[in-house]
């Protein structure tokens, strides 16, 4: 059972906690990962990017020239792929790229992501995390203090408005709720704070 360190918002260690073996002291599987991680990027993609064929495109229904005596080549339409203005042979139209993923696989996929964050000391437990006020500079100071100063996900029980107002301006940092994570965000961010109170929900969620 991997236990962390438990920080305050000003930096100081205030103790430690014992964290879920399952979720944070699981094998890393990076086969896993990369499937899910894949899946979620695909599943991000709009699909509406689409072409005009010849059929699509105005124009072209008299023929160019006649058929034979021209020295040219024969041509039906001035809205073939080969002329300018003309259709788009080939070319992408709306689809799905939906891929679905297993319930269970995800379940291992965070739980590598997270076991992954603990692995690399890059995961960080804060006592008392929440903004009294609409404060940037709260939360930017406290981000400064415990040397989370790049690329940062920040980890809530539940979505206080305060707190995640307070983080909204702060162009390396994001947040999430403990209900709504995913591999993907966990791995996309070099560290990964969690509040304390977001660590039982954690594992009353996802260690089931």
């Amino acid at each position: 059972m991997p236990n962390v360190k438990v920080f305050d918002m000003a930096g100081k260690q205030t103790g430690e906690i014992a964290l879920s073996e399952k979720l944070f002291g699981a094998e890393i599987n990076s086969a896993v990962l990369h499937s899910v991680i894949r899946a979620y990027l695909l599943n991000q993609r709009q699909g509406t990017q689409s072409t005009l064929t010849r059929s699509e495109v105005s124009g072209g229904g008299k023929k160019p020239w006649k058929q034979k005596g021209t020295g040219r080549a024969r041509q039906g339409s001035t809205r073939s792929p080969q002329w300018t203005h003309g259709g788009i042979a080939l070319g992408p139209k709306p689809r799905s790229y939906r891929v679905s993923i297993n319930k269970k696989v995800r379940r291992v996929a965070l739980a590598s992501a997270l076991s992954s964050k603990v692995a690399a000391d890059e995961l960080i437990v804060v006592d008392g995390l929440a903004a009294t006020e609409f404060k940037t500079a709260t939360m930017a100071n406290m981000l400064k203090a415990l040397e989370a100063d790049k690329k940062t996900l920040v980890v809530l029980a539940d979505a206080d408005e305060k707190t995640v107002k307070s983080f909204n301006n702060i162009p390396y940092a994001m947040t999430a709720q403990a209900n709504s994570l995913n591999a993907y965000q966990i791995l996309n961010n070099k560290k990964l704070i969690i509040a304390k109170a977001a660590i039982e929900k954690i594992e009353e969620v996802y260690g089931k």
